[in-house]
């Protein structure tokens, strides 16, 4: 580790996504020390959805923000820690572990990193589409 460095991870999982968290979950469970970071839309594409009816263990549904917040409840009591902020730079050194910079400055070294950035909903812009 380098002066700058603030912390060692084994994993660092970018996302807390449905697809994260669930990797946050399992990490945390086998003592892989995962640090999982929200970046700028915490829970994802999930949190603006009302209804989920096709989840597996939730045969009357669950909204979209209380399965991200059981999931990440559920990770952090398996041992995963959270943060906030956005990765700017991943890269690989020489020592065989990865560098992952952040936005503030702050940088982190771990074994493993996970992308489980998802993806930003994209509108097409034509009449009526917030409507329907």
């Amino acid at each position: 580790m380098t002066d700058d460095t603030v912390d060692h991870r084994r994993l660092i999982i970018a996302g807390t996504g449905i697809s994260g968290l669930t990797a946050g979950i399992y990490a945390a469970r086998s003592n892989n020390d995962p640090l999982i970071v929200e970046g700028d839309e915490p829970g994802g594409q999930l949190t603006l959805t009302t209804d989920v009816e096709n989840y597996p263990g939730f045969p009357e549904g669950i909204s979209g923000p209380d399965l991200i917040n059981n999931m990440k409840e559920q990770a952090t009591k398996f041992g995963a820690d959270t943060r906030n902020g956005v990765i700017e730079d991943v890269s690989k050194e020489p020592a065989g572990h990865f560098r992952v910079e952040f936005s503030d400055g702050d940088v982190y070294t771990a074994d493993a990193v996970i992308a489980a950035s998802g993806a930003s909903a994209r509108t097409l812009g034509v009449p009526g589409e917030d409507e329907l």
